[in-house]
C-alpha cells in the first residue's frame, strides 16, 4: 500500500499565489468568506515576516505538488499563552488524509519552538472536514467556543488542544 506523506516549506515570498487558490468561497465557507486583495497581501506579509510561529506550504512528499497550507502562531486564549494552528488543502487534494498528515507535522514543529505547553484548533462547529483532521491528528476536544473570525465575525467553533509537553 502507498501511504502518503507530507512535506511542509517555510512559507516564502513566492508562496503568495496559494493564499489565492485558497481564497475560494467553497474555501472559506466558515471563515466568513473570501478577503479582498489588499487583505490577501497583507496576511501575506504577515505569514513572512511571522515571529511568533510559522506558516508552511504542504507540498505532497511523493510528487512535490503544493497542496494546501498550515501554520502555527502564538495568542493568548483564556489568559495564556498558547499556539493556535490552521490549515487549508486546495479542492483536488481534498479527502486523502493530507490535511491530518500535515496538522500531525505543525504538532511536532510547535512542540520544537518549545515557549508554549498547547496548540489549539478553532474549527467552526459545522465543518466537519476539519473536526475531523483535528481527530486524526491528536487533538482532545473541550468543547464549543464563541471565536471572532475574522475581527469582527463571531462563530461557535470547537476547541481542540493537544498538550505538546506529552510525546
Amino acid at each position: 500500500m502507498d501511504v502518503e506523506r507530507v512535506r511542509l516549506r517555510p512559507w516564502a515570498d513566492s508562496d503568495f499565489w496559494l493564499l489565492g487558490r485558497l481564497n475560494s468561497p467553497e474555501m472559506t465557507e466558515h471563515l466568513g468568506g473570501p478577503e479582498t486583495e489588499a487583505q490577501l497581501e497583507a496576511r501575506h506579509r504577515r505569514y513572512v515576516g511571522l515571529e511568533s510561529g510559522r506558516m508552511y506550504r504542504v507540498e505532497s512528499a511523493g510528487r512535490g505538488e503544493t497542496v494546501g497550507s498550515i501554520g502555527f502562531w502564538g495568542r493568548e486564549w483564556r489568559g495564556e499563552p498558547v499556539w493556535e494552528t490552521g490549515w487549508g488543502v486546495l479542492p483536488e487534494f481534498q479527502g486523502r488524509g493530507l490535511a491530518a498528515l500535515a496538522a500531525r507535522a505543525v504538532v511536532e514543529a510547535a512542540r520544537a519552538a518549545g515557549r508554549n505547553r498547547y496548540l489549539h484548533a478553532f474549527p467552526s462547529v459545522d465543518h466537519h472536514a476539519s473536526n475531523s483532521v483535528c481527530r486524526k491528528a491528536g487533538f482532545t476536544l473541550l468543547g464549543e467556543a464563541e471565536f471572532e473570525y475574522p475581527k469582527g465575525h463571531w462563530l461557535t467553533s470547537n476547541d481542540w488542544r493537544i498538550d505538546l509537553d506529552e510525546a
